[in-house]
């Protein structure tokens, strides 16, 4: 893997981790809505957050009051990396 592939992986995956820990924290403070100091973080995560989660919720819909579509989006965004590397390691194999 030369340094330019190196360097796009390495900075994809910092973004996603980063990506990763704002999605975990807007889910924390969702089950904190009344509390002013979360609604007021909520406010700023949602329009970057929910984008992306509402792909997922349009899959999978809440069940008993509850949101497994954002287990579906982590677990999507922590595949990404992984299949970046295979791809690129596939591509130098030849």
């Amino acid at each position: 893997m030369n340094n330019i592939t190196y360097l796009v992986i390495s900075t994809v995956t910092n973004f996603i981790q980063l990506y990763l820990i704002l999605i975990i924290v807007r889910i924390l403070l969702s089950w904190f809505q009344t509390a002013d100091w979360a609604s007021r973080i909520i406010a700023f995560l949602a329009p970057i957050t929910d984008p992306y989660l509402n792909i997922f919720r349009s899959i999978i819909p809440p069940l008993g009051g509850m949101d497994f579509s954002a287990l579906l989006a982590i677990f999507v965004l922590q595949l990404i990396p992984q299949l970046l590397i295979g791809i690129v390691s596939a591509g130098s194999a030849f």
